[in-house]
């Protein structure tokens, strides 16, 4: 943009200095009205700043495409189930089989394959630091894939007015070695709480400011039948919501 920019804080003070009352030898032409050179420069100069901004913004934005997934070689993506209840963050992880409450961590220098949704208002998940931010709909899936090339804790929020508890919804993202990752993972498996759906159902119920929470087990299917569940209005108990999304399946 300084290519507009500069040329034209030049040509004020010289047009200033040269059009000026006193300099008697700046030509006067009172029936002047068009010149080719200058309806090309003002024409040409514009559209050429279009182009190159609209080429920086196409191959950006097909870059940053938050459902493309990210490649490492010989790296396998984690995937993480993420849930946005009234007030708080439900973290799934469908291959280890556990979950936690406004607490999630992954391997550093892995991909992280993240599946958005709602059981409560419409909301945005973000993790400013390693990405942009992604909607979460009742009764859609939506995704958005990341990386952490360093280890270290990053701050995530709800990014979308939803309410009273808006201003607590807030989590850590720890990222980790492998191995210590693993370990964690063991550790959470040691919990006392399982998210059956009963008690899903009591954590999906409105709350404000929620402590970390973990579940050494989740109930087979908890993230499609959720999505689900706005898909057969009247289904709310996710028990049968499971037998039904079963049946379905076969």
């Amino acid at each position: 943009m300084l290519i507009v920019v500069i040329p034209v804080i030049i040509m004020t003070f010289v047009f200033a200095w040269k059009f000026r009352a006193g300099n008697k030898k700046a030509d006067y032409a009172p029936n002047f009205h068009h010149s080719n050179a200058i309806e090309a420069a003002v024409w040409f100069i514009p559209i050429v700043i279009i182009l190159v901004l609209a080429t920086i913004t196409w191959r950006t934005t097909h870059e940053l495409d938050p459902y493309k997934p990210v490649e490492v070689n010989g790296v396998e993506p984690i995937t993480i189930q993420v849930v946005a209840l009234d007030w708080k963050w439900l973290f799934i992880y469908p291959k280890q089989n556990i979950a936690l409450v406004n607490f999630v961590e992954f391997p550093v220098n892995t991909p992280v394959s993240f599946r958005v949704t709602a059981d409560a208002p419409m909301n945005a998940f973000q993790i400013p630091q390693l990405g942009g931010q992604i909607y979460a709909m009742a009764g859609m899936q939506t995704k958005l894939h990341l990386i952490a090339k360093e280890s270290g804790d990053y701050f995530g929020r709800s990014v979308s007015y939803s309410g009273r508890g808006f201003s607590g919804m807030e989590f850590v993202a720890r990222a980790v070695s492998k191995s210590d990752f693993d370990q964690w993972v063991e550790k959470v498996r040691q919990s006392k709480q399982t998210l059956s759906a009963q008690e899903y159902k009591e954590l999906s119920m409105p709350s404000e400011d929620n402590p970390v929470a973990e579940y050494s087990s989740v109930q087979k299917d908890l993230f499609d039948n959720i999505i689900m569940k706005f898909m057969m209005p009247g289904h709310d108990d996710l028990t049968s919501q499971h037998n039904e999304h079963m049946m379905m399946k076969m």
